[in-house]
C-alpha cells in the first residue's frame, strides 16, 4: 500500500510565525508593555523547531496506526463540505479532554508541561511544543478514525486546531467582541489557562470553541492580572532540559521511591504533583484553598 504525503499546515505556516513574532516585539516594545524575554522567546523557538522535525517522524507512525484502525471503522464519512464541519466540532471535542487529562495525568503532562513552562506570554510562547506528545497523544483521536473520519481528514483538522490556537497567545489582544467570547478560544480565555493563579488553574482546556470549558465546568473568566509558567518553575533556557526534565522527575520517582509496585503505577496516572506519602502539592489543592478564602 502505497501511503500519499502527509499535509502538514504547520510547516507553510512557519514564515507566517517568524514575521508575527517580529510585529509582536515591535509593537511590545512601541506601546511599552514588559519588554520581550528574548532568551525565553528563542527556547520557544528552538523547542517549536524540534517538535516540526520531530513531526515528520511522529506524523508518519502516527498516520500509519491510524490507515490501521480505519479498516475497522464503523462507517464511511466522504470528502464532502458537511463532513469538514461535522469533523470541525468532533476534533476540538477530541482536542478538549486530550488537553484535560493532559493537565490531570502525568504521564501526559510529561510532555504538554514544555508548553506551559514559559512565564512569559507571548506569540513565541505557542511555539514552544512538545517533543515527546506527538508519539503517543493520538490515541485520543483514534475515535474520529472508528467513526469513518479519513486519517488526512484527522491529521489537517489537528494542524488547522494548532493554527487557530497561535494567535491566541498573546497580551496585545484584551478582549474580542462578546459573542466571539462566549464561543471561541480567544487570548482572554487562553491567558487563564497558562495561569498559576490559584483560581485559574487546570481551567479553559478549548482549542478552537471554548463551549467544551463551558459545558463540563472547567471555564474560568479572566479577572485579576495572570501569573504565567508553572506552579514550581524550572528555571531553565536550555531546550533540552525544557523538554525532558519531567520526564526525568517522572521516571526518578517512579524507580528510586520506597514505595508499592502500585504507588509506582499511580505516578504515571495520578495528577502532577501527587506524592504516595501525601506531601506532593495538588494544582487543585491550591484551587480549593483559594477558594475558601475567598
Amino acid at each position: 500500500m502505497q501511503i500519499p504525503e502527509i499535509p502538514n499546515l504547520i510547516h507553510f505556516a512557519i514564515p507566517f510565525f517568524i514575521l508575527t513574532v517580529i510585529i509582536e516585539v515591535i509593537l511590545t516594545v512601541k506601546v511599552k508593555m514588559e519588554d520581550y524575554e528574548f532568551k525565553d522567546a528563542a527556547t520557544s523557538i528552538a523547542m517549536g523547531l524540534g517538535n516540526v522535525f520531530l513531526g515528520l517522524i511522529s506524523k508518519s507512525l502516527v498516520f500509519v496506526v491510524f490507515l490501521f484502525f480505519y479498516e475497522y471503522r464503523f462507517f464511511t464519512l466522504p470528502f464532502a463540505w458537511w463532513s469538514w464541519i461535522l469533523i470541525l466540532f468532533a476534533e476540538d471535542f477530541c482536542y478538549y479532554w486530550f488537553h484535560r487529562i493532559s493537565h490531570e495525568n502525568r504521564l501526559f503532562w510529561a510532555s504538554h508541561v514544555v508548553h506551559h513552562s514559559s512565564q512569559k506570554y507571548n506569540l513565541s510562547t505557542a511555539l514552544r511544543q512538545t517533543w515527546s506528545g506527538s508519539f503517543y497523544s493520538f490515541i485520543f483521536w483514534i475515535p474520529l478514525i472508528l467513526i469513518g473520519f479519513h486519517p488526512m481528514m484527522v491529521l489537517t483538522q489537528i494542524s488547522i486546531s494548532l493554527l487557530y490556537q497561535y494567535w491566541i497567545h498573546t497580551e496585545l489582544i484584551h478582549k474580542m467582541p462578546k459573542w466571539f467570547e462566549a464561543i471561541f478560544n480567544t487570548p482572554s480565555h487562553h491567558r487563564v489557562h497558562h495561569a498559576t493563579n490559584p483560581q485559574y488553574l487546570d481551567r479553559n482546556h478549548a482549542g478552537i470553541f471554548i463551549i467544551w470549558d463551558k459545558l463540563f465546568g472547567t471555564f474560568e473568566p479572566e479577572v485579576e492580572k495572570p501569573v504565567y509558567g508553572l506552579v514550581k518553575n524550572i528555571e531553565t533556557y536550555n531546550p533540552i532540559k525544557v523538554a525532558f526534565n519531567e520526564w526525568f522527575q517522572l521516571f526518578r520517582d517512579v524507580f528510586t521511591t520506597n514505595t508499592s509496585f502500585k504507588n509506582r503505577i499511580n505516578y504515571f496516572l495520578k495528577p502532577p504533583g501527587w506524592k504516595h506519602d501525601g506531601t506532593g502539592i495538588l494544582s487543585g489543592d491550591l484551587r480549593k484553598e483559594w477558594e475558601k478564602n475567598n
